[in-house]
């Protein structure tokens, strides 16, 4: 594959991972056009994509790890005081990771094949997109702005969980919705963002996971030079849209994600319906 297209997905792998804008979406758009214009050395057998695909997530993982890595520290600790019965913040925030991402296992790992058939459209992107953007803005503007990482109970733990089921839809964002889901709860909005990248961590690393038993029942588990750059790439840029992002998020609305999703899908829905 030629290096402009890896820089391209890794490029929009880094920066759609954690805005609430999808990366999911982004990255089917990126692949259909690439074939939709009939660009030189794109075609690729779809192993070759699948392992650009971990690779670009690796590092996007990576990133996320070196954004949280006290909060890593501390849940790891907190882990280690539980198995001795003592009860920590660290393990209660570990507890509540746990929690939120089980909702997404259990669907996830029944309707996988399923979802990957019949909701990758440029379609259900766009209205997905428009859709969830619009419920983004009402949670951000109509909710309290009261609670903080330390304030999780069980309960919201579980209904943030119930909510990021829903972006195993490509459109909804993973970081989205549940940022969505704990805005509608009261969380502040950089904790609501600090909570789904943590909840980011399992989540790629559940998708990764499933993305390599299928590479390894294909048989091809060569990485060359395309998932290097491709994963290194994803790394740089998804650690500085993290920091960005909370950045804006302490001092700003997410708005301007809301009018980026609106436009995104407007185009995505005329290009469907009208071309």
């Amino acid at each position: 594959m030629p290096l402009l297209h890896i820089v391209i997905l890794a490029v929009v792998q880094g920066i759609t991972e954690f805005l609430p804008i999808s990366s999911s979406g982004h990255l089917i758009l990126a692949w259909h056009s690439f074939d939709a214009i009939g660009m030189n050395g794109i075609e690729q057998a779809e192993q070759d994509r699948l392992t650009l695909d971990i690779a670009v997530h690796v590092g996007t993982l990576l990133a996320v790890c070196c954004y949280a890595w006290r909060e890593i520290g501390q849940m790891l600790g907190g882990l280690g005081r539980l198995a001795v019965g003592r009860w920590t913040p660290g393990a209660r925030l570990a507890v509540m990771i746990v929690v939120g991402t089980l909702p997404l296992i259990l669907v996830g790992g029944l309707f996988k094949d399923q979802i990957s058939t019949h909701l990758r459209s440029t379609a259900v992107i766009g209205w997905a997109t428009i859709g969830f953007g619009v419920l983004l803005f009402v949670a951000d503007r109509s909710a309290m702005t009261l609670r903080r990482i330390d304030h999780m109970t069980f309960r919201s733990g579980i209904l943030i969980g119930l909510a990021q089921v829903l972006a195993l839809i490509p459109g909804t964002s993973r970081s989205g919705i549940t940022m969505t889901a704990a805005r509608f709860l009261g969380f502040e909005r950089v904790e609501a963002a600090r909570f789904s990248l943590l909840l980011a961590i399992p989540a790629i690393l559940g998708a990764g996971t499933l993305a390599g038993c299928d590479l390894y029942a294909s048989g091809n588990l060569k990485l060359g030079y395309e998932a290097l750059i491709g994963g290194v790439m994803a790394f740089v840029v998804a650690l500085v849209s993290i920091l960005l992002m909370v950045g804006w998020l302490r001092h700003a609305s997410f708005t301007p994600f809301v009018i980026y999703r609106i436009l995104l899908g407007g185009v995505l829905l005329w290009w469907v319906y009208a071309v």
